[in-house]
């Protein structure tokens, strides 16, 4: 890649409208920008942080997330099985990434804290490890996800069927048990 980027804080600016360059970005902050819809190919972000970023339907074919946080974004409708799935890894923190997906893809120790995980897509997903502390998952589709060692014991509102899913140590608190049991259609009293 030609375009080497280091160490640069981007602030409010849109590139909805004004394309990101085509470049390699690293230890970069990008604070209130709007990515609303932009095309992000082959685009690489390595150690950066997105923080009150607005991504919703950016295109992310072959983009490159190696080590990079989000906090306080909104990530609607984001397709990440379309990114460079080299060294692919992200965190999120305070983010609304709902009707997203994770399809078929490995991101085994991801952290999403205190997000909206609503209608997210996890079908085929490797979550090995990850943690999901705070977070609305209402409507989450699981299957033939692997689930091993995960943490949803402070997660709320997810329906996760144990037979179409790895759950091998998996964490869950007593109140967030209805919603392995969800398949069976009973009623359980609190």
């Amino acid at each position: 890649m030609e375009n080497y980027i280091e160490d640069r804080k981007f602030e409010k600016e849109t590139f909805a409208t004004q394309p990101l360059l085509k470049a390699e970005y690293y230890n970069c902050t990008f604070t209130g920008c709007d990515f609303t819809n932009a095309d992000l190919y082959n685009v690489v972000f390595l150690e950066c942080e997105f923080i009150t970023c607005n991504l919703s339907m950016a295109r992310l074919t072959e983009a490159a997330f190696r080590d990079v946080k989000f906090r306080e974004c909104k990530m609607l409708g984001l397709r990440f099985e379309d990114c460079s799935l080299f060294g692919f890894e992200v965190n999120f923190d305070r983010c609304i990434l709902n009707h997203s997906s994770f399809h078929q893809i490995k991101i085994k120790g991801t952290a999403f804290t205190n997000c909206q995980l609503q209608e997210l897509d996890f079908t085929g997903t490797d979550l090995t490890n990850a943690l999901f502390d705070q977070c609305d998952l209402k409507g989450a589709i699981f299957e033939r996800t692997v689930l091993d060692k995960a943490d949803f014991r402070t997660s709320f509102n997810f329906s996760i069927n144990p037979e179409s899913n790895r759950i091998k140590k998996a964490k869950f608190s007593l109140y967030g048990v209805t919603g392995l049991l969800d398949k069976y259609d009973i009623q359980i009293d609190r």
